[in-house]
């Protein structure tokens, strides 16, 4: 019982945790692109960023399978180099909670790096700083309030996320099942008690990120 219980929760943060990583990396930077450079359809590419805020996650599930199913170019691709297809494995869920999770990573560090005075910016510039350098020493850390926020709160959604997940990497216990997928069987089995646990347990582990970065926004 104690396995079956855990098991789901584990998953649940590792693939949070990795779907976390790369939704940093590419937040940060497609953020920093979009905050500071202007150039013909910006505003189309940032509205494909920003779809599956909007997009029901079973159509974001289908465009998962669409994009990397076996009979895609990609899925042959990844089935080629690793003689497997993607879907569902492990990383199904992590690309499916990535693509879910990024539009909060990114509007998050975006407005957080439109808020910096380009006039600090430019004084680096002046002092020989790269870009790289002025990356890393003087855009991530006036904007790392923005940047925490936002890696919090894409970890809560990759955390949560169910449909997307459901449809590409399925629901294989200890392989691909979720604390959400989890909780949908449950109910499903009429087990209400042990869905209940795995609520309060989903519930207890965001309502305490939460809870540090509202604290974190008061300092």
């Amino acid at each position: 019982m104690a396995t079956d219980f855990w098991s789901p929760v584990k998953l649940s943060i590792e693939v949070a945790a990795v779907s976390g990583v790369w939704v940093l990396i590419l937040g940060l930077f497609f953020a920093k692109l979009m905050a500071k450079t202007k150039f013909k359809g910006k505003a189309v590419l940032e509205t494909v960023f920003l779809l599956p805020l909007v997009l029901p996650p079973s159509v974001v599930g289908f465009l998962l399978i669409v994009l990397f199913g076996r009979n895609s170019v990609i899925g042959q691709v990844i089935e080629g180099i690793f003689r497997q297809p993607v879907m569902f494995t492990w990383w199904a869920a992590v690309i499916a909670s990535t693509v879910v999770a990024f539009p909060l990573m990114y509007q998050s560090a975006k407005a957080g790096f439109e808020a910096i005075d380009e006039d600090i910016e430019n004084a680096a510039r002046v002092d020989g700083a790269n870009e790289l350098q002025l990356f890393l020493t003087i855009s991530i850390p006036l904007a790392l309030k923005a940047i925490i926020s936002g890696t919090i709160l894409s970890f809560a959604r990759a955390l949560g996320e169910f449909g997307a997940t459901l449809m590409f990497a399925g629901n294989i216990p200890g392989k691909t099942q979720t604390v959400s997928t989890a909780i949908y069987v449950a109910m499903d089995a009429g087990d209400m008690s042990l869905a209940w646990l795995w609520v309060m347990c989903l519930v207890g582990i965001s309502f305490s990120m939460l809870i540090v970065m509202q604290l974190m926004k008061s300092y």
